[in-house]
């Protein structure tokens, strides 16, 4: 982008184009543009507070930006997963008045120290006895003396033999061992909770009511009295080849798996949706550069906002925006902008067959680790963010959908 520009791009920020065409009619962008949703990501959160069975916190790291933040907490969301002690002033500086609950399960002490008396975090998780050992003393005054108001959190791992993407291995205790750290956690804890993650992009309902039995057992193994049941996120939103059940399963499964916990007759159930609260948020524009048979080369890529295309073979749907193009599709895969072999997106991404150099391409369903995960490799990652008012190329939550367990050959949706 020209630096004279600077000022016209910015003005663009309180414009609502009616979609993607529009915009690309009206810019021919050099640089990729984001299209910010408000009224997609507003939906879902609406959609979340009113059928989730609990309270639903809002996983920070899937999308963190201000402007999302914000359409959230107006729809309802007012808890933070936060995971850093950046995250922590981010949303504290966005959301004053937002519950920030610190859900990393490795902390540094300066981290949970200021978190807890700076900005007034009392929710922790832990997966260890040192990490609960940390925060009792980081959160301790001057004196020694234990602070009486903390919500201490133990994550118990879980399989994650039903989600796209294992978040199995790095964090959790194991079942094995989980009953001495629930009781020393109960010790110090004013309310005890016990969290998990199932993986990210959850393709069935059992995933959740296989880890609650996990949690079953781990409380009465304990013999503690548990106040918060946190089923982690995972919620799955709709890409090419994968189409998830109806997130209502989800929600009903949990409910009565959930509702037999041997638990405090007080406790909350609580859920943090990531992905599933913001990946209808944002779609991209590229501009194809290249053509070379059936290989694209657009400008982002493995060091933009397409890093899960690239690295975990994630699909998104794609929209050529050219009138007359061919109807007939073939595959293709995308290079990015820069001079790394590792810059390839293998899709495959079905696009008109006549696609090429000039044209601009719509890669959707991207609000979710997309722009987050952008970096300036090479000189590029510049984008330009605009709102659209159209919907995404696909929804959870906007009612047309039909369930993708049904034909006219199935009548049971088990």
């Amino acid at each position: 982008m020209l630096p004279g520009r600077k000022a016209y791009w910015g003005s663009l920020e309180l414009h609502i184009f009616p979609d993607a065409p529009a915009v690309v009619g009206a810019l021919a962008p050099d640089e990729p543009v984001i299209l910010n949703r408000p009224h997609a990501a507003a939906r879902a959160a609406r959609f979340f507070v009113e059928k989730f069975p609990g309270k639903s916190l809002y996983a920070v790291k899937a999308n963190p930006s201000p402007a999302l933040l914000r359409t959230l907490w107006d729809s309802g969301i007012t808890h933070y997963d936060v995971a850093s002690i950046a995250e922590v002033r981010l949303v504290r500086d966005t959301l004053p008045d937002a519950v920030l609950c610190f859900m990393h399960p490795v902390k540094t002490a300066a981290a949970i120290a200021e978190a807890y008396k700076v900005h007034g975090v009392r929710t922790f998780s832990l997966d260890t006895q040192e990490e609960l050992d940390k925060i009792v003393t980081a959160t301790s005054d001057d004196a020694g003396n234990v602070p009486e108001d903390l919500s201490l959190c133990v994550r118990l791992r879980v399989s994650s033999d039903y989600s796209e993407i294992s978040l199995a291995a790095k964090f959790g205790i194991d079942l094995a061992d989980a009953a001495p750290l629930l009781q020393a956690t109960r010790q110090v804890a004013d309310c005890l909770g016990i969290c998990f993650h199932v993986g990210s992009q959850a393709m069935t309902p059992f995933a959740y009511v296989q880890a609650l039995e996990r949690v079953r057992a781990a409380i009465v193994d304990a013999s503690v009295t548990v106040d918060i049941v946190d089923v982690g996120g995972g919620f799955p939103s709709i890409y090419p080849g994968m189409q998830p059940p109806p997130l209502e399963d989800y929600f009903g499964a949990i409910h009565r798996a959930a509702e037999s916990l041997p638990v405090s007759y007080s406790s909350e159930l609580w859920c943090e949706p990531g992905r599933a609260l913001c990946a209808e948020y944002n779609s991209l524009i590229v501009r194809v550069e290249k053509r070379r048979g059936k290989e694209l080369y657009i400008n982002d890529g493995a060091y933009g906002a397409l890093f899960d295309a690239a690295h975990l073979g994630w699909r998104f749907p794609v929209k050529l925006l050219r009138e007359g193009a061919s109807e007939s599709l073939r595959p293709f895969t995308f290079f990015g902008p820069t001079c790394d072999d590792l810059d390839h997106m293998d899709g495959p991404f079905e696009l008109p067959c006549d696609v090429g150099a000039g044209d601009y391409i719509e890669i959707g369903m991207l609000g979710a680790y997309g722009a987050a995960m952008r970096t300036a490799f090479n000189g590029f990652g510049l984008s330009v963010p605009v709102q659209v008012g159209d919907e995404p190329m696909d929804s959870q939550y906007r009612g047309d959908r039909e369930d993708p367990r049904r034909t006219d050959n199935v009548v049971s949706l088990r």
